[in-house]
């Protein structure tokens, strides 16, 4: 029997599927310590992961068996890749599961930064009737640029098909992807006409702050910025100077570059100069890693994982 290690907490019907199918044994690890893997889980056939711990060699070498890591999401970062590619360690990662929550978090960010939706609310709970401070703009007729096109960004494209908008695509390592409504821009046309920008993009060596001075000063207009990938996308202190001048009017942020593996710990620490603007800020809207983290995502997750373990595994 395969023992398959849970060492974050996942649907359960990842577990059922893989029990029912006679091969795999799965076993709960998800308050283990790292001492406690480190040393019990020398027979793992499998992992199933979150972000609890990161994927490294330190790590790993005490799992000399090991054949397959399965992540619940759609990030790799915490995984050693080329290391798991020279161990023949299969990875699995479940994009298609959580893409179409991204896309209507992304939507309801952007619609409420537009609109200004989170500073009546709070206005008019503190007794502020203020309709002119918070006067909206459409997105009609503006031009909205996705940076990377993926699985979240090609979800996120189709949520925009209803608004009279023009839609600029970047991906550096796919092209043919254009059509009636999706068209395929350089990254230099992108950044020179778009009204908004969205990242679709893994965290790696060249995405790290992707969004950095330069960035922002290639700007040809005001713009409205969605990131719901990572947080180190976005340099916070090159935002933050966008703002201040201007050329960034509102920000929506799912991440943020503060963000830590355990996140239940982010206000436990003295706060960074530049994370008090974000939370200060009401150019800034906040979410705290959720984009993803729907009902219907937390079920189809776990039901691809086990798509693809079954598929490959069996």
């Amino acid at each position: 029997m395969k023992k398959v290690f849970f060492l974050d907490t996942v649907h359960p019907v990842l577990s059922e599927r893989l029990i029912q199918s006679g091969e795999y044994e799965c076993i709960e690890a998800h308050d283990w310590t790292r001492e406690q893997c480190e040393s019990l889980l020398t027979n793992a056939h499998g992992l199933v992961i979150r972000s609890r711990f990161t994927m490294d060699e330190s790590f790993l070498q005490h799992i000399p068996n090991l054949q397959f890591i399965a992540r619940s999401g759609a990030g790799m970062e915490n995984i050693d890749e080329n290391y798991c590619a020279e161990r023949g360690i299969q990875l699995y990662n479940a994009p298609e599961g959580n893409r179409n929550a991204v896309a209507e978090h992304a939507l309801g960010m952007l619609l409420s930064m537009m609109n200004k939706i989170h500073t009546a609310n709070r206005d008019v709970k503190n007794g502020i009737w203020d309709r002119e401070g918070n006067r909206g703009v459409e997105l009609d007729g503006k031009t909205v640029g996705i940076i990377g096109f993926g699985n979240n960004g090609k979800a996120f494209a189709k949520k925009l098909r209803g608004f009279d908008i023009t839609l600029l695509a970047y991906d550096k390592y796919k092209t043919g992807f254009g059509d009636d409504f999706v068209i395929e821009a350089t990254l230099e046309a992108l950044l020179r006409k778009s009204d908004v920008i969205s990242f679709h993009i893994p965290q790696n060596e060249e995405t790290l702050f992707f969004a950095n001075q330069e960035f922002f000063d290639a700007l040809g207009k005001p713009i409205y910025l969605l990131n719901l990938s990572r947080g180190k996308i976005v340099e916070t202190k090159s935002l933050i100077e966008s703002i201040l001048k201007g050329t960034t009017i509102a920000a929506g942020l799912d991440v943020n570059e503060f963000e830590k593996n355990s996140f239940e710990q982010f206000f436990d620490e003295e706060q960074h100069e530049s994370l008090k603007f974000l939370l200060e800020s009401d150019r800034i809207l906040l979410t705290p890693h959720v984009g993803g983290w729907t009902t219907e995502s937390y079920y189809k997750l776990s039901s691809v994982l086990a798509d693809k373990i079954l598929d490959i595994e069996d």
